[in-house]
């Protein structure tokens, strides 16, 4: 989003513009009683895959002063409108997520990830889980999920232990792409199905099968702290039950305070306000 929104001493705000309203488009989706919770990344190098792996995400640089401005305004908006926030310096946000979506499954509830990020359809190895992509107003299960990636939610840290991934800084095995990585798995499951038989792999239909074992068993100490740092951590500390969350006048007129207070007038607020009408309205019904 471009930068037309700034603060009084000239900070941006696009961010915060843009994730305002989001969510109050997302906000009306939700019934009253459902437990809803938001999960903010705050451990960028200090993560505890950085002791597994120390180059894990070192392409990344921290936020800048503008960027750390907006992040910590978004989860300001984010606890006003009463929505339960988690973060912190060695989990991250997936891993929040991951851990509520546990705890949702636990206790019979279906749960509903609202992420663009691919890395999170790992939770969808539930039937009651699904994986929301609300920008683009898509859902997927774990059916769509093994049409589009090629493999299954619960082969999914498997898949990107072999072909790596450059946004997270995860080696994998150079080389070997999506379509190989999938093959691999389709025939043999799971990387200790390809580890049990490394020469059997130049047999199976995948091109460059001949070398291919090669490669796999001279990268596979490798492949397998890849898998760690791609698999979710379902059972962070601390968070062992699902946040309650009710909307109410008293949030929404704080929100709408606090964008006031930003600078973030306008159209933005009489939206909140509009929000704040159909709930009362629904309450009244």
């Amino acid at each position: 989003m471009p930068d037309r929104w700034y603060t009084d001493d000239g900070m941006p705000l696009n961010a915060v513009y843009g994730y305002s309203n989001f969510l109050v488009d997302f906000l009306p989706h939700l019934a009253p009683g459902d437990p809803v919770a938001a999960a903010f990344d705050e451990s960028l190098g200090t993560c505890f895959r950085n002791e597994i792996f120390a180059d894990y995400k070192a392409s990344r640089e921290l936020p800048d002063q503008a960027l750390a401005f907006q992040l910590r305004a978004c989860r300001t908006v984010t606890e006003l409108a009463g929505i339960p926030c988690y973060g912190g310096a060695r989990y991250e946000a997936d891993d929040y997520l991951a851990t509520l979506a546990r705890l949702a499954a636990e206790r019979g509830t279906a749960a509903t990830v609202v992420t663009r990020d691919k890395d999170l359809g790992q939770l969808l190895d539930h039937p009651d889980t699904t994986w929301w992509d609300f920008a683009a107003d898509q859902f997927l299960d774990a059916t769509a999920f093994h049409q589009r990636f090629g493999v299954r939610p619960a082969q999914f840290a498997d898949y990107l232990a072999l072909v790596g991934d450059s946004v997270d800084d995860i080696p994998g095995v150079p080389g070997v792409g999506p379509k190989t990585a999938a093959a691999l798995l389709s025939a043999r499951e799971t990387l200790e199905g390809i580890a049990s038989d490394f020469a059997g792999v130049a047999d199976l239909p995948v091109r460059g099968a001949t070398k291919l074992a090669d490669k796999l068993s001279a990268h596979w100490p490798q492949v397998l702290v890849s898998r760690k740092l791609a698999q979710l951590e379902r059972h962070v500390p601390g968070v062992n039950e699902l946040p309650s969350f009710a909307l109410d006048r008293q949030r929404v007129q704080a929100v709408s305070d606090y964008l006031s207070e930003l600078g973030l007038g306008g159209p933005l607020l009489r939206r909140w306000q509009r929000l704040d009408d159909r709930r009362a309205e629904s309450s009244a019904q």
